[in-house]
């Protein structure tokens, strides 16, 4: 087991300095990689930072730690300018680079900024095909499916045969996506305890099946972590913003508690958050 860091653009936004909280960033990265974590993942949504801005900062003060997304989508940032991030993130690191990509929240971009998102599993998988291309000699791509792309040639590639892609992933056809295609999965911070005996085992099946290894799939499960002397304010933020990613679509799944039960409690958590609401005007 090694240890990641996970990183938002939030303390930006309640930060009356910018400067000093992007400074901050930077630092709290540099220490990670002195402390020997193997990993820095950047949140990335689109009221937020841009991502693999930041993580081209962290590239010039770090040397071990590997950096990316975790996660973006490509909604906000089409396949071609993800190949592209990625790769530059990848030379500014000597070859540190990974990938995080989800399907980001379809109904925010729909509605609120109007990007058709059409079936988000199927961009997902056409993707990380399109990835995978470009990543490769000769970093050309065609796609004519969600993604029309017409034999696109990238001038270079990453300094790795291939940029890892870790996919946050959840339901059954998104983690049958990630056991046959991505190099890893992330999975989410509010996950149970049965929940994850229950899933860690039933990837490494489903890799095995799929004809890789299960040993070079990586598991990933975020959690959260505040160091402070005053938590209770932290708890209430935290609280509304957990009781509202749990009743986004999907989500109860990972909430399996033996004793309770978790669909009424969260039927009735919609019911005060809103949540139709919230999705049908886009956040």
């Amino acid at each position: 087991m090694e240890f990641c860091l996970d990183l938002s653009h939030h303390p930006w936004a309640r930060s009356a300095d910018p400067q000093r909280a992007a400074r901050e960033t930077i630092r709290i990265i540099e220490v990670a990689d002195q402390a020997g974590l193997h990993s820095a993942w950047l949140s990335e949504d689109p009221d937020g930072w841009d991502a693999f801005a930041v993580l081209g900062a962290a590239a010039n003060r770090t040397e071990r730690i590997r950096l990316g997304t975790g996660v973006t989508n490509p909604y906000l940032r089409h396949p071609v300018l993800l190949a592209m991030s990625a790769v530059t993130l990848d030379r500014l690191s000597g070859g540190r680079a990974f990938l995080g990509l989800g399907r980001g929240q379809p109904e925010w971009y729909r509605v609120s900024l109007g990007i058709e998102t059409g079936q988000p599993l199927r961009a997902l998988r056409e993707t990380i095909a399109l990835l995978r291309q470009w990543w490769q000699p000769p970093y050309r791509a065609s796609s004519s499916g969600q993604f029309r792309v017409q034999d696109w040639r990238l001038a270079f590639g990453p300094v790795q045969p291939s940029i890892p892609i870790y996919l946050a992933a959840l339901g059954p056809r998104a983690l049958a996506l990630a056991t046959s295609q991505a190099d890893g999965v992330l999975v989410a911070d509010f996950a149970s305890e049965p929940f994850l005996r229950r899933l860690v085992p039933e990837l490494r099946r489903k890799v095995e099946m799929a004809g890789r290894d299960p040993d070079e799939f990586s598991i990933f499960v975020r959690t959260a972590i505040t160091v402070t002397d005053d938590p209770e304010p932290i708890l209430e933020r935290r609280k509304s913003l957990m009781a509202l990613l749990c009743t986004l679509p999907g989500m109860a799944r990972q909430l399996e508690v033996p004793g309770f039960d978790v669909p009424a409690l969260i039927a009735r958590l919609r019911e005060v958050m809103r949540t139709e609401e919230v999705l049908a005007r886009g956040g």
